[in-house]
């Protein structure tokens, strides 16, 4: 598949851009899409095509992936990878904060999603990948309710888009990763709450923790990432579901255990709902 065309979506900083220059260095068509075309280009120079998008309008996406297909005749695989981390407990993330945090992450999917499958549908063909995040599997995160429901929601709109797409020839890959060494957790890259409230001490000592030990020390290397996404697009059968990291594959084992002590403890009170049968 060394011909394919791919189309990956913030790729300024970060994972986009470390899979970004391994598909330019593997010899394969790559078109991003970034809020900054000038970091970019002094990143890769102009072996990417790159264009400049705000994901949150539908028109602008349209015109970019438009440009993309024109420019190379086709697409190939969409990586969704564009989004940013919220931090606060839910009682003191405004509505204004969590809107926006489900318009990137979720909702801006979405309109790539409506803009590019077209084209895969079209020729029976392709690859969705979903930069979710093991935050969209487990929730146990102090402090970060909201940015794991938005991840949560972008699973469930995967599984359902696998469903939707797999008749058709497309495949769709839902990547939970866990803690990568990227700018991710960097302050100018998390959105904090306004509203602070005493009470929530665990939320705090979340934030110091993500943005002070964990930040910088993170075990998952990016480029490893790019490289198990390349591999994964070679499949002839790719997972729906691929974690990456020894992390994120420990606490999706871990979550998966605690649900099925839970189903089996409280498996008479989950059966007692049913109409008696006759």
């Amino acid at each position: 598949m060394k011909n394919d065309i791919w189309l990956v979506t913030g790729a300024s900083k970060g994972l986009g851009l470390e899979l970004a220059r391994k598909l330019v260095q593997s010899g394969r068509r790559v078109a991003v899409t970034t809020r900054s075309v000038s970091a970019v280009r002094a990143a890769l120079g102009d072996a990417v095509f790159a264009v400049e998008v705000d994901l949150l309008d539908e028109a602008s996406v349209g015109r970019a992936v438009n440009a993309v297909i024109e420019r190379f005749g086709g697409l190939d695989v969409v990586v969704n990878n564009a989004g940013y981390g919220q931090m606060g407990a839910a009682e003191e993330v405004s509505d204004a904060e969590a809107r926006r945090n489900f318009d990137v992450n979720v909702f801006g999917v979405l309109n790539v999603l409506r803009a590019t499958l077209p084209t895969l549908r079209k020729q029976r063909a392709g690859h969705v990948f979903n930069i979710g995040s093991v935050g969209g599997f487990t929730g146990g995160f102090a402090g970060w309710g909201v940015y794991c429901a938005t991840k949560f929601a972008l699973s469930g709109l995967t599984e359902g888009l696998h469903q939707d797409l797999s008749p058709l020839g497309v495949h769709v890959t839902l990547v939970y990763p866990g803690y990568f060494r990227t700018e991710f957790l960097s302050t100018d890259s998390v959105a904090r709450p306004q509203q602070r409230i005493a009470d929530y001490g665990s939320a705090r000592e979340s934030e110091a923790q993500h943005l002070g030990s964990i930040h910088h020390n993170q075990a998952g290397d990016p480029v490893r990432l790019a490289d198990a996404l390349i591999a994964t697009r070679e499949m002839s059968a790719p997972p729906l579901h691929l974690f990456l990291g020894s992390d994120s594959f420990g606490m999706a084992k871990d979550k998966l255990a605690a649900v099925e002590r839970e189903l089996n403890a409280h498996r008479e009170l989950s059966h007692s709902t049913d109409f008696p049968k006759t």
